[in-house]
């Protein structure tokens, strides 16, 4: 939350008060650090994105750890959730081939979701995915992995081939068509893997601050309560979306880096 809107919030700042709306900012997104370790600075979204490896690890480092053929009630759900990116993602869209790329695709999608998912959990409130640097190291990372497994299988040229020149289709067409997909694998397809989580998450959770801040802006009043009341309704209605969207977007965050990695183990013609 801003400065401006602590503020408020402190000052008893309401609709029929002396007082503008203190709308969401570029400060609602700029945290000042929590602590320092040497010279590194770690803030609010940092110290998310650290909890939110530190409970994938931990959890199915616990589920794992000691496996049985009998599964206890923590193995069983690791297990249930494992195999829905194995089955539902990793198979279905890569193929048998996608079996050792299973580990990837689980830890992008349940890190992905959970970084979302603070936008509602209470005290952190925050969706560290609004912050683009994080959705764009993940897609930096995911890039990577494509153009590697590319080149890999296919060889340099078998690679650039795979990337830039479909099959079957007529040899004009490539004179226009090779520079778009060149364009399109190298370029578009990491910023668009950016800016789709970074963009539903920024504007979830500024959504989420318009009706929270607006749920306290409007009391004060018997009229300002009723504006008061459909303003919390509204946010408790955003927030049950926002879990659906969360989730959501790392499933599409996770099944498209599923279809690069079957595009870069294809065969170039």
């Amino acid at each position: 939350m801003s400065n401006d809107q602590v503020l408020a919030f402190e000052t008893d700042c309401h609709l029929f008060d002396d007082c503008g709306f203190p709308a969401p900012s570029e400060w609602s997104f700029i945290f000042e650090p929590l602590f320092t370790i040497g010279s590194f600075e770690v803030n609010k979204p940092m110290a998310l994105v650290f909890l939110s490896t530190f409970i994938i690890i931990g959890f199915f480092w616990a589920a794992f750890a000691k496996p049985k053929v009998v599964p206890g009630k923590l193995q069983l759900l690791a297990e249930v959730l494992y195999d829905f990116v194995r089955r539902g993602i990793a198979k279905e869209t890569i193929g048998k081939k996608g079996e050792p790329y299973v580990p990837l695709l689980v830890s992008l999608f349940f890190f992905v979701w959970i970084m979302n998912i603070w936008a509602i959990i209470p005290f952190a409130q925050f969706p560290a995915t609004s912050i683009i640097a994080y959705p764009a190291a993940l897609a930096l990372i995911v890039w990577c992995t494509y153009m590697y497994l590319t080149f890999k299988n296919n060889g340099l040229v078998g690679g650039i081939r795979n990337l830039c020149v479909p099959s079957g289709l007529p040899k004009g067409i490539y004179v226009i068509l090779t520079p778009i997909e060149f364009i399109s694998a190298v370029f578009i397809r990491p910023l668009t893997l950016t800016v789709r989580l970074f963009a539903n998450m920024f504007a979830g959770h500024l959504l989420l601050l318009v009706f929270i801040i607006g749920t306290w802006y409007t009391m004060g009043t018997v009229v300002g309560t009723f504006y008061s009341a459909t303003s919390l309704i509204m946010t408790l209605l955003l927030t049950v979306f926002e879990m659906f969207i969360q989730a959501l977007q790392a499933y599409v965050f996770t099944v498209l880096t599923a279809s690069y990695i079957s595009q870069a183990l294809e065969e170039a013609h």
